[in-house]
């Protein structure tokens, strides 16, 4: 029973990836934006966001130290700075591949289990930050739910980063489940960049 909940555990990630048919991402205009709300639900509503928000908080948890805070900090503010310049009309080059190749690379983190050197860690959170701020940031309108907007979606990010820290924390003793998780994240990358060939 128990190797079988390990197998699943290691595959469930892949075929869910494997068995969409679509992967969207979280961003597809304006339209939809309408204050703090949208902003809060933002990070959860796209695989995107979700799965590179979880995965910066479990690296910071493995990674340890001052990283823990760190890097979901640095994360945070380059998505502040990416975001200011998607408000400013801003579009940063390649972002859609930007934000698929922060799932690749944060993904394969995860599953290498291994603590990376902290600067490293805050470098890539700042990187990929500035990407899906961007994105965030194009579609915030210029008015006052425009600012509600951007304190739901930076709330839910702190969130979703405290919950991969936590999650890092409470599957310790489970690095198998972890693994799978980084697997997937990777795989759903893939899929994302292959829908933008």
């Amino acid at each position: 029973m128990n190797r079988m909940l390990s197998i699943l555990t290691r595959l469930a990630p892949a075929a869910a990836a494997a068995l969409m048919p679509s992967l969207a991402f979280a961003h597809s205009g304006g339209s939809h934006v309408h204050g703090l709300l949208s902003g809060l639900q933002h990070p959860l509503a796209g695989i995107d966001h979700l799965l590179a928000m979880l995965a910066v908080g479990v690296i910071a948890a493995r990674t340890g130290g001052r990283a823990a805070i760190l890097m979901p900090a640095c994360f945070i503010a380059a998505m502040v700075a990416g975001a200011v310049l998607g408000t400013a009309g801003i579009g940063l080059p390649s972002l859609e591949s930007g934000i698929a190749l922060s799932l690749v690379v944060f993904g394969a983190m995860v599953a290498l289990a291994k603590p990376v050197p902290p600067a490293f860690a805050a470098t890539l959170a700042a990187l990929f930050g500035l990407f899906h701020g961007n994105a965030h940031g194009l579609e915030i309108p210029e008015t006052v739910g425009g600012m509600a907007y951007a304190i739901g979606f930076l709330a839910s990010t702190s969130v979703l980063h405290a919950t991969g820290v936590l999650a890092a924390l409470t599957l310790r003793s489970r690095p198998a489940a972890i693994r799978a998780a980084g697997i997937g994240t990777s795989l759903v990358g893939v899929a994302l960049t292959a829908q933008l060939i």
